[in-house]
């Protein structure tokens, strides 16, 4: 789910055409697009990171995650994109979609090929508790 939802994201920057031709209306349609598989994305990286986890600690995996997602999303992205709008250009703003379709493929790509097959599996077979030892 994960990769399907990185992935995902990172093919509808380009859904409204050349940035000359986008209108409020098909900017806006864009971003919802976007914000709807992302959030999904999102979601379930902080829900499979915390699975591989031992039971005890997978709250605070959690947590910790989402801190630290949030904390660099939050801090970074409205200054590089008030950067990006700043300058005038469409083809800036264009590229900064291009960046992050770019960094979510990354993800999609690392999940596919760190992530752990948890699917129909009890949690404490993913990761044994700390407790059981």
């Amino acid at each position: 789910m994960s990769a399907l939802g990185h992935s995902r994201h990172s093919r509808y920057p380009g859904v409204s055409g050349s940035p000359q031709e986008r209108t409020a209306w098909t900017q806006t349609i864009a971003w919802m697009a976007v914000f709807f598989f992302s959030s999904a994305a999102a979601s379930s990286a902080y829900l499979t990171a915390s699975e591989i986890f031992p039971l005890e600690t997978r709250a605070l995996a959690i947590a910790i995650f989402y801190a630290l997602g949030t904390a660099i999303g939050g801090a970074a992205s409205p200054l590089f994109f008030g950067y990006l709008v700043g300058t005038g250009s469409p083809w800036s703003l264009a590229g900064g979609y291009v960046f992050a379709a770019i960094l979510m493929l990354v993800a999609a790509l690392a999940e596919v090929k760190f992530g752990v097959d948890a699917e129909m599996r009890s949690l404490e077979s993913v990761a044994e508790p700390l407790s059981s030892e």
